[in-house]
C-alpha cells in the first residue's frame, strides 16, 4: 500500500470514529422529557466538516474519488491494524 492509500484510508477511518462519536453525543428519546433543551445538531455537523474534508483530499490526491469499491479494499486491508480508541 502506498503512502497516499494509506493516507486516504486512515483519512476516512477518522471520519468514521468522528461520526460515531458525534452520534453517540445525540440525545436519545429520554432527552425530549427533560428541560434542557437538546444541543444544535448543526453544531454535532460542525464537528466532521475537517475530517471530512481530509477525507475528499486524500481520495482527490489519490485519483479515487467516485471509486469507493476500490476505496473500501484499501480501508478494509487498513482496519485490522489501526487499533480502535479505547481498546487495549
Amino acid at each position: 500500500m502506498t503512502e497516499r492509500e494509506r493516507a486516504a484510508a486512515l483519512a476516512y477511518v477518522r471520519l468514521l470514529r468522528t461520526t460515531r462519536a458525534v452520534l453517540a453525543d445525540s440525545p436519545g428519546p429520554s432527552h425530549a422529557a427533560s428541560a434542557a433543551p437538546p444541543p444544535s445538531s448543526a453544531s454535532g455537523l460542525a464537528l466532521l466538516t475537517a475530517p471530512l474534508a481530509e477525507a475528499d483530499e486524500a481520495l482527490d490526491a489519490l485519483g479515487m474519488a467516485g471509486n469507493e469499491a476500490e476505496f473500501f479494499r484499501l480501508v478494509a486491508r487498513t482496519w485490522p491494524v489501526v487499533p480502535e480508541e479505547g481498546r487495549s
